[in-house]
């Protein structure tokens, strides 16, 4: 999968990501910037895009 290629996220991850860039560009950050920034903070959050597979480890 090439970088920047957002097709592994669920839909759900894309609108958090969308409303995450509302924010910052609310308060002021250019819009590249806010892009960066939202899908850094997606990242974070959920780990990532869609995980699967048996062998995925589990954090208790």
């Amino acid at each position: 999968m090439p970088r920047g290629d957002k097709s592994s996220y669920t839909d759900k991850q894309k609108r958090q990501t969308a409303h995450i860039e509302e924010g910052y560009e609310k308060k002021g950050v250019p819009k590249d910037e806010a892009v960066r920034r939202a899908w850094a903070t997606e990242n974070k959050v959920s780990g990532g895009g869609k995980k699967t597979g048996s062998g995925r480890k589990h954090d208790k």
